[in-house]
């Protein structure tokens, strides 16, 4: 009798759900979901042993793995009743501890029930040993055992994901699948960390103080390229006040709502691994960790007319409640266990991919037709790619990369989905660095002249200083900008002085700086969209009918804009071009649409936007889907460099 091993299927799922219920008491049964989950998910393998005999292969048993970066936990080993005795369930349990040994995972874990003394007495003569009784773990009365089989002394450096840093290992007696806790100092000095690649570094150092131990870790976890929490950023943003109140005040509505009902003027809440120790927080205390940080919070709010944050604390082990230890335990182990990919599909797509979109937009970056040709791109590529709003904020940890498709704006929710997103280890297009870069004009104008670009002769007005009257070194007609405009809206042209000071008067209200820039006519803009710091499309932005903006939202009739006409980039001047990625490269590398005139042979920058308009038949006339395809294609390469894979997807 030959026994063969593969990788279950869709078409396993009735088997499946058969061995459930032939081999499992009630109380241990999964349900169909959950089988199904575990059949597609990246974080498990499950296996199915099947009997060959002639040309037909009957299943007989199966084996469910769970897959941590150092070690491999058998959730269950199942044989149908009538195939046990026949050495199935040992050929599945061979398999898997040489799959470990093959993966230099350092030891296979599993839980038994103790009152299944034959299971125990199996496991035992195979290698493994008892680790704890667990009281109560499948139902009341019925205990287990957790089960360890130790395989090497020490797994491969490189296999390592989650490292967690405190002063002294000896007093962290938390054990918790796939992750390793390390001295301050051995991160620090040790070699072996100077070298590890994808991993992510949790600083629980006694002292996170400039030029203490702690500060030195996340230091070097930054220059290292590790993921570090907190990092040094964080650090330096725990110190301002105005800093933690100006990124507090986009989630002000959930402070006031969640706090409404405290008695007194003050209150203290620990946040611990992303989660609160009073449950009433929860949700609070999961957008508080996507902005503040840090395996260990506390965050203390005082109350005058509302609530706000008064200091926020990254805790050490050292300054810890002793009667919080058992829920850092609880969830700590939550954390790292949580299940990835958890969403029912009947594909196995390698990457889930996020694409954030407003349905009620009126304005969006993308049309319907473009977004699915997105998401055919993207699946195509595989990525599992699912559209989300903002009400998504706490499933963005699920994803590996974020498309927004929404107008980003740093004063609203599609900045805050971009920074979580970032901390969190995604890639971002846009990432947050392009969203604050581009959503000034201040920043651009700056930025320009000082790399020498050439843009419309410029000033920056200020509330201040500026007077009625006052003489302006650049002729007339002027466009007047607020520094976050977008689309068009936010600009006004004024022609003489009187319109100035009337225009100014409202913006001033506005902002306390405002650009006003040379006016330059002409029939059309160009937009180069520059992805990766290479040109991408190029179109031409007509102005609008008797209008001298590409749009015109003052009008009644329902055409606001212009023509456009999109061209190969090799038919595009190369002045324009050349100009349009010197720019875009300034900001980033990310995915920009660069405005520019052409004035008497002279190529200026009008602006550089994050977020460009991806349309149907308008940017993507020439490349049609080429265009989706080289987008995707950018971020599933920009995940492989991420996970150190050395083979790219070109194209």
């Amino acid at each position: 009798m030959k026994t063969i091993i593969r990788k279950a299927i869709h078409d396993d799922l009735k088997f499946l759900e058969k061995l459930e219920t032939t081999c499992f008491p009630k109380f241990q049964q999964n349900n169909i979901r959950s089988i199904r989950n575990s059949v597609t998910s990246q974080f498990q393998k499950v296996l199915i042993a099947e009997i060959k005999g002639g040309k037909n292969h009957k299943p007989a048993g199966s084996a469910t793995l769970f897959m941590y970066p150092q070690s491999i936990r058998i959730f269950s080993i199942a044989v149908l009743p009538e195939m046990q005795g026949k050495g199935i369930g040992k050929k599945l349990l061979d398999y898997a501890i040489n799959l470990a040994r093959t993966g230099k995972i350092s030891r296979i874990t599993l839980e038994v029930r103790k009152s299944e003394t034959s299971v125990v007495d199996y496991y035992r003569k195979a290698g493994f040993e008892f680790t704890e009784e667990l009281i109560d773990y499948y139902k009341a009365g019925e205990n287990g055992y957790r089960m360890v089989l130790k395989l090497v002394e020490k797994a491969d450096k490189q296999s390592l994901s989650n490292v967690i840093v405190v002063r002294n290992p000896k007093t962290w007696t938390m054990p918790i699948e796939g992750v390793k806790v390390v001295s301050s100092r051995s991160y620090v000095a040790d070699e072996t960390y100077q070298s590890l690649k994808n991993v992510r570094i949790f600083n629980l150092s006694n002292s996170y103080q400039y030029q203490k131990m702690g500060y030195y870790v996340s230091l070097l976890a930054a220059a290292r390229d590790h993921r570090v929490i907190p990092n040094i950023t964080s650090l330096h943003d725990f110190s301002s006040l105005s800093l933690i109140r100006s990124l507090s005040g986009y989630i002000d509505e959930d402070i006031q709502n969640s706090l409404k009902d405290v008695q007194g003027n003050k209150l203290s809440i620990f946040i611990y691994f992303s989660k609160s120790v009073d449950p009433k927080f929860r949700q609070l205390a999961q957008k508080l960790y996507h902005f503040f940080q840090a395996p260990l919070l506390q965050i203390d709010f005082t109350k005058s007319d509302k609530w706000l944050i008064q200091k926020v604390i990254p805790l050490s082990m050292k300054k810890v409640n002793p009667e919080h230890l058992e829920k850092i335990q609880e969830f700590a182990r939550d954390y790292f266990s949580k299940k990835r990919f958890s969403r029912p599909r009947f594909k196995n797509y390698k990457y889930d991919l996020a694409i954030l979109v407003n349905p009620k937009e009126p304005n969006p970056p993308s049309c319907q037709v473009a977004l699915q040709r997105f998401k055919k791109a993207a699946e195509k590529a595989g990525f599992y790619t699912e559209f989300i709003t903002k009400e998504d904020f706490n499933q963005l940890s699920e994803f590996d990369a974020l498309l927004i498709r929404e107008t980003t704006n740093v004063n609203n929710h599609t900045y805050q989905f971009s920074r979580a997103a970032y901390a969190e280890g995604l890639v971002v297009l846009d990432d947050p660095w392009s969203i604050l870069r581009c959503s000034n004009k201040i920043f651009q104008n700056e930025l320009l002249k000082q790399n020498k670009i050439k843009t419309p002769a410029t000033v920056v007005l200020s509330k201040i200083n500026y007077h009625n009257g006052q003489k302006i070194d650049v002729k007339f007609p002027l466009v007047l900008k607020q520094p976050d405009s977008a689309f068009s809206m936010g600009v006004e042209k004024v022609n003489d002085k009187e319109e100035l000071d009337k225009s100014l008067k409202r913006l001033f209200e506005i902002s306390d700086l405002i650009i006003a820039q040379e006016f330059m006519p002409s029939e059309f803009d160009w937009r180069i969209g520059v992805l990766d710091q290479t040109p991408l499309f190029a179109s031409k932005y007509y102005m609008a009918s008797n209008h001298w903006q590409v749009y015109n939202w003052k009008t009644e009739s329902k055409y606001k804009e212009g023509n456009s006409d999109t061209l190969l980039v090799e038919d595009t001047p190369e002045a324009v071009v050349k100009t349009a990625v010197k720019a875009a490269s300034l900001i980033g590398d990310g995915l920009y649409g660069i405005d520019l005139k052409v004035v008497n042979g002279e190529v200026y920058v009008i602006e550089i936007n994050d977020n460009p308009n991806i349309d149907a038949d308008i940017e993507d006339l020439v490349l049609k889907d080429k265009l989706y395809d080289k987008i995707i294609r950018s971020i599933f390469n920009r995940i492989e460099v991420n996970r150190n894979i050395a083979k790219f997807v070109t194209g």
